[in-house]
């Protein structure tokens, strides 16, 4: 069940981080954004797309460093909740499931994980225990227009 004390205690957290959500960015190919199936809100992946356009391009273990894989998955992540956001309308409805994130990695990079954890973290701050979820961190060889990090989200929908 949801309540505007819910809605309104996601909003302070967003405050806090000093995040506003953007509008969500508009699909690149021949795709939608979101497709919502019975209760679940499937996201597709979400690059770190900035209000000044994309943000760390770059391959990890290459020209991109830990910190940057990070706040490139940090992005990532404000994405994928504006997405939701736009999708259902209050991000109090909302239960983070699993996310996938792809990490423009050099071949002896191994460190996936932790760059991933800059969505993970940030979804756990912002949405609290609605915001713990199963996870993938895997390397690609790269990724559209060379951004360091792509991330894709499943959620749970209560219209409660």
């Amino acid at each position: 069940m949801t309540s505007d004390q819910d809605t309104g205690t996601i909003d302070a957290r967003l405050a806090k981080l000093g995040v506003e959500l953007p509008s969500p960015a508009a699909p690149a190919a021949n795709y939608v954004p979101y497709i919502r199936s019975g209760n679940q809100l499937l996201i597709s992946g979400q690059l770190p797309m900035g209000p000044d356009g994309l943000e760390h391009v770059g391959k990890l273990g290459g020209n991109a460093s830990l910190k940057d894989g990070k706040s490139a998955a940090r992005l990532c992540a404000i994405n994928l909740l504006a997405q939701a956001k736009a999708a259902v309308g209050d991000l109090a409805k909302v239960r983070l499931i699993k996310l996938v994130g792809f990490v423009n990695s050099t071949d002896d990079f191994t460190q996936q994980p932790q760059v991933i954890n800059g969505a993970s973290d940030f979804m756990v701050e912002v949405l609290g225990d609605k915001g713990r979820h199963a996870r993938s961190a895997v390397s690609a060889a790269s990724l559209p227009f060379g951004v360091a990090v792509e991330i894709e989200a499943i959620f749970e929908v209560s219209d409660d």
